[in-house]
């Protein structure tokens, strides 16, 4: 039997509180044989987060303690508000370089003072979240087509590998974009501290060995483990060996970060960014587990459940946090059933703050630099953007665009460049539409295809039948006209009628009408009948009340194009004889 079940997908939503917190669903009916799968699972990713979430601090800028305070607040609110069973909410790569981006925009004169512009980010991040979700603007993620998303990550995970480079070579980070980064590091291996370069590089050769030849086991886990005894029992700091020293112990207090006033449009713009990033990967890493398992995602409920964890995040002094199909890959491998998965795993990152800190004291800097390196060595987009190149050359140029400008011009103004891009480039497929010339399919009585595709189809004699293959509106109306009119000029011999598909529109606007007003009038001065065929309900609405059916003729509106045809290729349909010979055409509201 099929692990996916087709009726979840016409399930009704729930209602009431239900709606906005899925938990009081699905907890009530919790099968209880679950509940082994879902605590190894969530102890499996309390294996991997740790680590992960404590590297992503440094990664922001921030002290180690940070990164678990977010784990407190993003694991258990989203598995509380969230839609998906599968879905790991923690620290991510991505908002932790927008968030040292967005904190550097402002220049924070110390350490405070970058640690509350950093929870700044975050509370605004959690807001946005939650108005979006109220606001139901789910549809948002649709508009970072995949090209550009992976383009941005593709550039996101190269500046994150440069930038930690320098930490697994014990040297001083350089400064400015990517590439003067790298040449910063190149010009300076010379003075590389080879103990740090061995722990570090041990540390990275044991990951890729355990993913390779035992995937099941926890690499993170085991490498901080073996980072900090090792460290330990060598006395690494006294050889050159940066460590991460001491990690407060205890659960965070709340608060409301202090910023300056002048400071909150630069950090908000900074969330808006981080927002798109963080809802676009953790919808699609919900999607596709939704899928894979058969059930369905709520996007404005997802919105909403981000705003919440990342509300809470910041409120902590935490970092920003969303869904990684990483992270949740390995929740799902371990056998997951549920959300309680990261409830469990929620849980013992309570243990952790309050008795294991102690613990990360002797962790080396490079160890955690290792595995950002290792994490983000997933995102390299290589055979993703192949692909790309094979499907659609300009995609793919988009893409690369998005990826150039992350490590040309900084994080922030990549994503921008990305998004600007995709939008001009939607745009202009939008305003240039294509109108095709449609002809009689053999054999199929009432169906008519494309000529231009479809050679063998049969001309209409004494009609020019076009299809309009996306709708008709005011960005792109006066390009529809003037191509219609061009295809008419270069028919031969010049057609006695024109006949426009207008199925491709629901609605209508005033542009649209006043062209196709124009249209009728120019090619009824040239001797040209008009008419329109498959136009919708809410279509007419507008055509009626701008008098475009008046000046049209009702007799000139058809349901389907077989309808126009016929009309207008017999007797009923020809014009009548100008005084010269020539045909007049049929004058408006004219009747059958």
């Amino acid at each position: 039997m099929s692990a996916v079940d087709p009726r979840a997908w016409a399930a009704p939503r729930p209602s009431g509180i239900r709606r906005y917190v899925p938990i009081l669903s699905w907890l009530p009916v919790y099968d209880r044989s679950f509940l082994r799968f879902d605590a190894i699972a969530g102890a499996t990713v309390w294996g991997l987060l740790v680590p992960e979430s404590i590297a992503y601090a440094g990664l922001a800028g921030l002290p180690p303690e940070t990164g678990l305070y977010t784990l407190l607040a993003t694991l258990a609110a989203y598995a509380i508000f969230g839609t998906s069973r599968h879905l790991v909410a923690g620290a991510t790569s991505a908002a932790a370089v927008l968030i040292a981006s967005g904190v550097a925009a402002v220049d924070p004169a110390g350490a405070a003072e970058y640690a509350a512009a950093g929870a700044a980010i975050v509370l605004f991040c959690g807001g946005l979240f939650l108005i979006a979700g109220f606001l139901r603007l789910g549809f948002v993620a649709q508009f970072l087509s995949l090209p550009v998303m992976a383009g941005f990550v593709f550039g996101l995970a190269i500046f994150v590998t440069v930038k930690q480079l320098p930490k697994l070579f014990g040297i001083e980070g350089g400064s400015g974009d990517t590439i003067r980064q790298f040449v910063h590091l190149l010009t300076h291996l010379g003075d590389t501290s080879g103990a740090t370069l061995a722990v570090g590089a041990g540390a990275l050769a044991l990951l890729f060995g355990l993913e390779r030849f035992a995937p099941k086991v926890p690499g993170g886990l085991i490498a901080l483990v073996l980072g900090i005894v090792i460290s330990g029992a060598l006395d690494l700091s006294q050889h050159g060996v940066q460590i991460v020293g001491d990690v407060p112990r205890g659960l965070p207090s709340l608060g409301i970060p202090d910023i300056h006033r002048g400071d909150v449009v630069t950090l908000i713009a900074a969330a808006a960014g981080m927002l798109l990033v963080i809802f676009s990967e953790s919808l699609g890493a919900a999607e596709t587990f939704a899928a894979k398992h058969g059930y369905e995602i709520d996007p404005n409920q997802e919105l909403i459940a981000l705003g919440v964890a990342n509300l809470g995040s910041g409120f902590m002094g935490g970092l920003a946090g969303g869904g990684s199909l990483s992270q949740s890959a390995v929740n799902e491998g371990a056998g997951a059933r549920s959300e309680v998965s990261p409830i469990v795993a929620a849980v013992l990152v309570v243990v952790t703050v309050l008795f294991l800190t102690p613990l990360f004291k002797n962790l080396p800097e490079a160890v955690l630099a290792a595995l950002i390196i290792f994490a983000v060595s997933h995102l390299w987009k290589i055979s993703e953007f192949e692909g790309y190149f094979r499907v659609s050359r300009v995609e793919f140029w988009l893409g690369l665009a998005t990826l150039t400008g992350v490590l040309v011009f900084d994080v922030l103004p990549g994503l921008l460049i990305g998004v600007v891009a995709m939008l001009l480039f939607f745009i202009y497929q939008a305003s240039t539409p294509h109108v095709v010339p449609l002809g009689r399919i053999p054999a199929v009585a009432g169906a008519y295809g494309n000529l231009a595709r479809h050679p063998d189809y049969e001309d209409v004699p004494g009609l020019l039948v076009l299809r309009l293959d996306a709708p008709l509106f005011y960005a792109n109306s006066e390009g529809v006209g003037d191509r219609i009119k061009w295809l008419v000029g270069a028919a031969d011999p010049l057609p006695r009628a024109v006949i426009l598909d207008a199925g491709a529109n629901e609605s209508m606007d005033i542009t649209s009408a006043v062209m196709l007003q124009g249209l009728i009038t120019s090619l009824r001065a040239a001797g040209i009948d008009f008419a329109l065929a498959e136009v919708r309900h809410l279509a007419t609405g507008v055509a009626h009340r701008s008098r475009l059916f008046e000046l049209l003729g009702e007799n000139r509106v058809f349901d389907t194009v077989e309808e126009a045809v016929t009309t207008l290729e017999g007797p009923a349909g020809r014009a009548p004889r100008r005084e010269d010979g020539a045909e007049q055409p049929v004058a408006a509201g004219a009747g059958e």
